[in-house]
């Protein structure tokens, strides 16, 4: 295994280029995301050895002498973590050497870890209004260390109108569940001048579908469980970062808290994500046909995709987005309507997730976190055949009507 990469503390900064690599300055020239996809992370070849080391369990490691090495105690690094947190960032953001991911044992780990090492009591954060429905328990605890909480909404960039004086932005685009996008550029052009850090909920998009370090944005968080890893089957976080200093702090409350994946989950996890690129691909075109086919029944309303040309947020999406994700919103008429529609689906699992290859829908007022009217439903498109999955729904819908 080459170690080069990592630093004691257990997070993995990039360090140029390895043969397992696939940025810009490779001499075969791969530089596409399914070439990226599949190399990402692998370590140097060695004869005789797998192309990807199975997962390393260890709680201790040989230390004889002074401490100093990469690998001293399982809580703090994990060789199967370096290579995965190496390819997270060779996707978060190809080509650079100034980034360090770090993995977690679930997104909101991920997220805790940013909003927890970077405030004190009497800081400020914007957290989107319309975001994850974890954030309000986030929020409510945050509140009770004394950090002042803002809101505002994801559309529009709202959350400049709130940001003067505050400690860090968090911003969620596209936001889950109502798929609104706002302009990271802007947001974190402002922020940086007014002294704010900036964070990105990248979940949604994945890395394939957006760079929220190439948008400016000096943290991307995203929970690996949904389309990074795509089966439905892992519980991860990540987040990836440039700043040292920042990153430092999200490492040091990573180790205070222990939120630290398996090896067995982060094995699986670097290995899925060599077929990342062609899950995504398959997924966002029939996420689009599954949206312009939504857009011709007249039960439907609310209607958001990203991709639609006359989507509200498709302008800004199209300048900050290479994809514009698997997850399409819609309204039917009542909660009534909307339930016997997901019971009459057959390839749609009735779910909470998304991301998966497995296409997932639910009702998603039916938790009650989320500013929804009754019979909203969020579709997780999954890697069925689209002209499947198409007539799939199209039955349901008629099948569930009054």
């Amino acid at each position: 295994m080459n170690d080069s990469a990592t630093d004691t503390g257990g997070g993995t900064r990039q360090q140029g280029q390895h043969s397992g690599a696939a940025d810009g300055g490779n001499a075969a020239g791969r530089t596409g995301d399914g070439t990226r996809a599949v190399r990402a992370g692998l370590p140097e070849p060695v004869k005789h050895e797998p192309t990807l080391p199975g997962p390393v369990f260890a709680a201790h490691f040989h230390l004889p002498g002074d401490p100093t090495g990469p690998y001293t105690y399982g809580r703090d690094e994990n060789p199967t973590w370096t290579l995965l947190e190496r390819a997270i960032g060779e996707l978060e953001a190809p080509g650079r050497d100034d980034v360090e991911t770090l993995v977690f044992a679930s997104g909101m780990a991920a997220i805790s870890s940013v909003l927890f090492s970077q405030l004190r009591a009497g800081d400020a954060v914007v957290l989107p209004s319309d975001g994850y429905q974890v954030l309000p328990l986030v929020r409510a605890q945050l509140e009770a260390y004394g950090v002042e909480v803002r809101t505002a909404p994801t559309g529009g960039d709202a959350q400049l109108d709130v940001l003067d004086g505050a400690k860090l932005l968090w911003i969620e685009t596209p936001s889950n569940p109502g798929l609104d996008v706002c302009d990271v550029r802007r947001l974190a052009e402002a922020a940086h001048t007014r002294g704010a850090l900036v964070a990105v909920d990248n979940t949604l998009a994945s890395p394939l579908g957006q760079r929220p370090l190439e948008l400016g944005a000096d943290f991307s968080v995203a929970s690996g469980t949904k389309q990074l890893t795509g089966h439905g089957d892992i519980l991860l976080g990540y987040v990836t970062g440039h700043d040292a200093e920042a990153m430092t702090a999200v490492r040091r409350w990573r180790k205070i808290v222990g939120a630290i994946p398996g090896p067995m989950e982060a094995w699986l996890a670097h290995r899925s994500i060599a077929t990342l690129e062609l899950r995504v691909e398959r997924q966002n075109a029939t996420a689009l046909k599954v949206a312009e086919a939504l857009r011709e029944r007249p039960e439907v309303s609310g209607l958001r995709y990203p991709g639609l040309p006359d989507d509200p947020s498709h302008k800004i999406a199209s300048q900050q987005m290479r994809r514009y994700g698997c997850v399409v919103s819609f309204t039917l008429p009542t909660r009534a309507r909307a339930d016997r529609f997901l019971d009459a689906l057959r390839l749609v699992d009735d779910a909470t997730s998304f991301g998966g290859v497995r296409s997932t829908a639910e009702r998603r007022g039916r938790w009650g976190g989320d500013s929804v009217p009754e019979g909203f439903i969020r579709l997780s498109v999954g890697a069925e055949d689209s002209e499947d999955l198409l007539a799939d729904l199209l039955r349901a819908l008629d099948e569930s009507a009054d």
